[in-house]
């Protein structure tokens, strides 16, 4: 079984190792000095690196991307790091152990922190296909990542002191109107449909549904599976996002990236989702209903939504590239990935379902 391996680093986004290592030497007892550094080749945003001390232990590095300064919210390292220590000490298993935060840029020019290593299987779109897994156990993976968003969603936010990470009154709109501003602001070219579905979803927008606890990224790259039964999750992963709202915000915002066999190239680069096996998207919202007690009827709604979101995301990204703050290549042609989606969440829109 192949593990989620980490990579050289990519050029232009070393780390000064021995700054780092001084720093946090002095702040973690028993530490160590790091010996080695690379780097966990997957994902477009936040950059996670491996760390390996001169005691042989094993650690995670999580920064923001270089360049992205100007950029909030997505990129929030103190958020994250401050949500994984709630989770934890409100007993919930599935998150690395954290172990530093450092807000000091002299450091690394950026916040940054550092959690253990969690082993496991991480399943990407370039790697899954390759991997021949058999639609039987595909159908359990799916139905496992499911039922842990359920579990996620049902997280006693009030009891457990969550609830501080966000305001739930009025969550849906400042999320449309917020990710419409980032739009505006990192926009590169004229895409017709950006500026339609924003009005669309300015026009139905629901009233907000009890508050939990969202992830807000939740997909299967952002999980770590046992190596010895892929059906089941070990960690969760990326939490940079994570607040409380509509959980069928949560839901909406999955259900973009989950692709299907009949979606277009770009769509299923997302994810493996296409693979036999798999729920579908209308499978997964069913069995969410089912397991969670809740009221998918407006879900079309959500799923434009994460369409929206998710190429706002990819233009930010593309705005980069094109504005030379990043040399990486696979940024190029991300512009036909804001075209594409906001195709799809358009056709969704026509045909009145996922």
């Amino acid at each position: 079984m192949k593990i989620d391996n980490p990579v050289s680093v990519r050029q232009g986004e070393e780390l000064d190792i021995n700054k780092l290592s001084s720093y946090v030497a002095l702040q973690v007892p028993d530490f160590g000095q790091i010996v080695e550094v690379k780097q966990f080749p997957g994902g477009y945003s936040n950059l996670t690196y491996f760390l390996k001390t001169d005691a042989d232990r094993a650690y995670v590095l999580r920064r923001p991307p270089f360049g992205a300064k100007h950029i909030k919210g997505g990129h929030d390292m103190g958020r994250e790091f401050r949500v994984l220590s709630a989770l934890q000490t409100a007993g919930y298993s599935k998150v690395p152990k954290v172990l530093l935060f450092c807000e000091d840029d002299s450091i690394l020019d950026c916040p940054f922190y550092i959690m253990e290593r969690v082993q496991g299987v991480v399943l990407r779109a370039q790697t899954a296909p390759k991997m021949a897994i058999e639609p039987t156990t595909m159908r359990q993976m799916s139905e496992a990542l499911v039922d842990n968003m359920v579990a996620l969603h049902s997280i006693d936010i009030y009891q457990t002191g969550l609830i501080a990470l966000g305001k739930p009154e009025g969550y849906i709109q400042r999320q449309v109107e917020g990710w419409q501003k980032r739009y505006v602001n990192s926009q590169t070219d004229d895409i017709a449909a950006m500026t339609e579905l924003y009005a669309w979803l300015v026009k139905n927008m629901p009233a907000d549904g009890p508050p939990t606890l969202l992830h807000n990224d939740y997909k299967y790259d952002n999980v770590i599976l046992n190596t010895q039964d892929l059906s089941e999750i070990v960690a969760v992963l990326d939490w940079e996002m994570c607040t409380v709202g509509d959980p069928l915000m949560d839901l909406g915002t999955s259900l973009s990236y989950w692709s299907e066999d009949t979606d277009d190239a770009f769509a299923k680069s997302f994810n493996f989702t296409w693979l036999p096996g798999n729920l579908t998207r209308a499978e997964f919202a069913q069995r969410y209903a089912q397991k969670s007690g809740r009221d998918v009827s407006n879900l079309l709604y959500f799923y434009v939504f994460g369409l929206f979101k998710n190429a706002v995301v990819i233009q930010q990204i593309y705005a980069r590239w094109k504005n030379g703050f990043s040399k990486d290549e696979r940024f190029a042609n991300l512009l036909l990935g804001v075209q594409s989606l906001s195709h799809t969440a358009t056709k969704a829109i026509e045909r009145g379902s996922l």
